[in-house]
């Protein structure tokens, strides 16, 4: 069964994903919301796993970073966050 935690712990890595993937391309928050039309505050907000992203915002994202939305996603576990049973 799964819980809120668990949510939020994959809101967290993809924040930390986002983050590192923005970062190793010398982008601030700033230069990236304003690439691909995303207030900066909200940007933080995703990169601290505080934000439950549509998937509008994921490509807009996963575009500006020149990523894929599997790459984008990455090495983020969600196994077993719904019982498929």
């Amino acid at each position: 069964m799964n819980t809120h935690k668990d949510f939020n712990k994959v809101r967290e890595q993809l924040g930390q994903r986002i983050e590192g993937l923005r970062r190793a391309q010398g982008l601030t928050q700033e230069k990236l919301g304003n690439m691909v039309g995303l207030d900066r505050t909200y940007i933080l907000s995703i990169e601290h796993g505080r934000r439950n992203v549509g998937i509008d915002n994921l490509v807009k994202i996963a575009s500006g970073l020149g990523v894929t939305l599997p790459e984008l996603f990455d090495g983020i576990d969600v196994t077993g966050l719904v019982d498929a049973s």
